[in-house]
């Protein structure tokens, strides 16, 4: 999912948002108590403190605070924060962060050995990339977060032969461990690759939608130019070389556009020569990371927002500016099939080539783009953070029964 949205809380006078909190908490509260469940324990690569902390650590964060809210005892354990405490509490939950990048798995493998397993006792897996082999140390109820198959980002991170293992442990290697364990993706487009690439069989993989905060709203004044966002780590798997081609490729047609690439990553250095040869260096924005009314603010200016990612396991940015009513032009890839609704809450495109047809499309049309606007608010209600710990807690308790 490699999104780097940001959490936006709902007002605090608003007195129906804390009723449907309250009213979801005991839901969840009442899942788990009819599975016997007490206790959850996560192990997970990156905390969200961390600096490239993405969708799918504010995905965990929202799933862990929900049931921690519901009365369930939760504990993360990632990988060490550069400069930070090793042990904090985070709405309700307790992080535990120590080991290095890839010291953390075996840790997190000894620690739950060491630990064994209570009555009351679950874990919840979540693999991003490198899986933690959990089927080989964990006995009791247990489920993973797959968000998507890596495939490609393997090779475009690590240098040829750490990639032939990465992707050989992925897709080879991996799945024979956890031919029975329960998996829990975000999209049907990604539940299909999963099935597909990684040979698990479909009735064992459930899905549960990612949410969009309440604070994402439609609001403000649209910019009075053409603006064209994007939001997410500066990393290669998100291709913002490629959207930067295209923008400039764009500017022809549309002089007065301006843009803006909002994240933070490593690959900075790169898009800022990048935009230096296409001379877009004066309306092409690297804002970096951005408070979350920031956020809310150019999802509500943009006049379209753009992702040319090669791997998602949703497009949580693109849901975020659905719900502020601004539509997307993406990738039609796995994720991006299921956030984006093609011609009605968005477009969904190709190539380079198409990218920027598709935004000189939008750009260009009044009514396409008014209408694509009510088609993305209305995608975007569909989805909330409640209904997704619940799904996610259901199978999870379904683990816990079967297992008892």
């Amino acid at each position: 999912m490699g999104d780097e949205p940001g959490p936006v809380a709902a007002a605090p006078g608003d007195s129906r948002s804390r009723s449907a909190t309250s009213s979801a908490a005991e839901v969840l509260a009442s899942v788990a108590a009819d599975a016997g469940l007490k206790r959850i324990h996560f192990v997970a690569w990156r905390d969200l403190d961390d600096p490239e902390a993405g969708g799918s650590e504010l995905h965990a964060h929202m799933v862990a605070s929900r049931w921690a809210a519901a009365g369930l005892d939760v504990t993360f354990r990632t990988s060490a924060v550069p400069d930070a405490p090793a042990a904090l509490g985070r709405d309700g939950y307790r992080v535990l962060r120590r080991s290095g990048r890839y010291a953390v798995f075996p840790g997190a493998a000894w620690e739950g050995i060491r630990m064994g397993h209570r009555p009351g006792d679950a874990l919840v897996e979540i693999w991003n990339g490198m899986p933690f082999l959990s089927p080989l140390w964990y006995r009791g109820p247990r489920i993973v977060f797959l968000h998507h198959v890596h495939a490609e980002m393997w090779g475009m991170v690590l240098p040829p032969m750490l990639a032939r293992a990465g992707d050989l442990m992925e897709r080879r290697v991996a799945p024979r461990f956890y031919r029975r364990s329960r998996v829990v993706t975000l999209s049907e487009s990604s539940r299909d690759e999963i099935v597909e690439m990684l040979g698990l069989a479909p009735e064992r993989v459930t899905v549960a939608p990612p949410g969009v905060d309440p604070g994402y709203t439609p609001g403000g004044q649209r910019s009075p130019v053409p603006l064209v966002v994007a939001v997410g780590r500066l990393v290669p798997v998100k291709r913002f070389d490629v959207l930067l081609r295209a923008l400039a490729a764009l500017k022809t047609h549309h002089p007065a556009l301006r843009a803006a690439v909002i994240g933070d990553g490593y690959e900075r250095g790169s898009l800022e020569a990048l935009r230096d040869e296409l001379g877009a260096t004066d309306w092409i924005e690297l804002p970096g990371r951005v408070s979350d009314a920031e956020l809310v603010d150019w999802y509500r200016r943009a006049w379209v927002v753009a992702s040319s990612s090669v791997r998602e396991g949703w497009g949580m940015t693109l849901t975020e500016a659905a719900a502020c009513g601004t539509p997307a032009v993406a990738t039609a890839i796995a994720g991006h099939d299921d956030a984006v609704l093609d011609g009605e809450s968005g477009l969904l495109v190709g190539d380079r080539a198409d990218l920027t047809a598709a935004l000189h499309r939008v750009l260009g049309d009044d009514v396409l783009r008014s209408r694509l606007s009510k088609g993305a608010l209305a995608r975007a209600r569909w989805f909330t953070w409640d209904a997704t710990a619940r799904r996610a807690l259901e199978a999870l308790a379904e683990e816990a029964v079967d297992a008892r």
